[in-house]
């Protein structure tokens, strides 16, 4: 994807991030946020786009730069507040994290990141601990990762307005008063487009037995996206190739982000039903779906980050740059255009080089990477859109799509 993947790829494939779940333990992890439905403005500056202002030496990648490390002054500048699971999760808290380890790295900032107590059963007040910690330990910037920091996020802005806050998978907060946070930066994604590419190039594949499998319980809007592109791109690619799809789509199990034995069990049994493959959309949920798909000698799709180096089973990945935006955004706290996000809600996809799929390392035999960067580009330039308003899933009369929401 030009510069974004060129960067991504480098990163990412020494990196081995897998997104949604290929983690250390069972440990859930929150993917997406609570974004705003119909908030696709661009990045405040026109044509400015992350990668461009992130750049990082080319030696350098976040697997080589160490997860902590000792301030000489017992000051850390950047700062970063994980979602619910664990730290190197493969998936949406590694991600982001290495953003900050990228960019503080590259700048030669103290950079420290804060878990909050009681793992997933964290509450707003763990949350707003851990970001205070953050201030009391000298943070200038502080990233928060998943819309589960929302109320924290509100307390924390408030009480010290002369810190910024990135929001990743975020969206504008107000205070007590009603008044606009312009100290949070709230950071989203147009996952529908990445969500679109995936379902579209899997069935354009020979795929005609989809599932879907996503996380928050069909409460969180960045899954919801996911979800509702990958059946508007399942069902534009059998419209053009004249084949039925069918769907199973579901959020049951999903609720936490967690991989679980219940949650295989269900994988487990659409295989031996006749699914094919499977987008497992939802924090450590992966491990679960793929253990799934190894056992019945099926298939799958990725999320967030190229899973490819995770399991065999993994067919492509769904992904947006959490590493570049993270970067992108640290990077207006210290070059004067902070206004520029402070406050305003962003969004970012195709346009800036931050949605797509890993061609390096698909394992697509029949649809082409030139097929794709035409659809690619189709976006990206605005001649075609992805819906993204989800609340139309179910309503929506699908021309060559089957959909089963169980």
């Amino acid at each position: 994807m030009k510069k974004f993947l060129a960067m991504l790829m480098a990163m990412m494939l020494v990196l081995s991030l897998a997104a949604c779940g290929g983690g250390d333990t069972s440990g859930d992890t929150q993917q997406g946020g609570d974004t705003q439905q119909g908030d696709t403005q661009e990045p405040a500056g026109g044509d400015e786009q992350p990668p461009e202002d992130t750049q990082t030496p080319a030696a350098a990648s976040a697997d080589d730069i160490e997860d902590t490390m000792t301030s000489a002054d017992g000051k850390y500048e950047v700062a970063f507040v994980t979602d619910v699971g664990q730290l190197k999760d493969k998936s949406f808290n590694q991600g982001t994290f290495d953003g900050v380890k990228l960019y503080a790295n590259a700048n030669g900032l103290s950079y420290k990141y804060y878990q909050p107590a009681n793992a997933t059963e964290a509450t707003d007040d763990d949350r707003y601990d851990a970001m205070k910690a953050a201030v009391d330990s000298g943070a200038t910037v502080v990233v928060c990762a998943g819309f589960m920091q929302e109320g924290a996020l509100k307390r924390a802005a408030s009480e010290f307005p002369d810190v910024k806050f990135v929001f990743i998978d975020g969206y504008p907060l107000s205070d007590a008063d009603g008044n606009n946070l312009t100290n949070v930066a709230p950071i989203a994604f147009k996952e529908e487009q990445c969500g679109y590419f995936a379902g579209y190039a899997i069935v354009r594949d020979g795929f005609t037995k989809l599932g879907f499998s996503g996380g928050g319980g069909g409460t969180n809007d960045a899954c919801c996206r996911y979800g509702y592109g990958f059946v508007q791109g399942a069902d534009a690619a059998a419209a053009e190739m004249g084949v039925d799809v069918s769907i199973n789509y579901s959020w049951q199990y999903g609720s936490t982000f967690s991989a679980s034995p219940e949650l295989q069990t269900m994988a487990n049994g659409w295989y031996q039903s006749g699914t094919e493959i499977i987008f497992a959309c939802g924090g450590a949920m992966f491990q679960s779906i793929a253990a799934a798909a190894s056992a019945n000698d099926a298939y799958m799709v990725g999320v967030d980050v190229d899973q490819s180096s995770q399991s065999d089973a993994v067919v492509t990945s769904a992904m947006k740059g959490l590493a570049d935006a993270v970067q992108w955004a640290v990077a207006k706290v210290y070059d004067g255009s902070w206004d520029e996000i402070g406050g305003v809600p962003t969004s970012l996809g195709a346009a800036e080089d931050s949605v797509g799929l890993p061609t390096d390392t698909w394992s697509l035999e029949n649809y082409t990477v030139a097929e794709y960067e035409e659809l690619l580009a189709s976006v990206k330039s605005g001649a075609f859109t992805v819906d993204n308003d989800f609340s139309k899933l179910e309503t929506t009369e699908w021309s060559n799509v089957t959909l089963n929401v169980i």
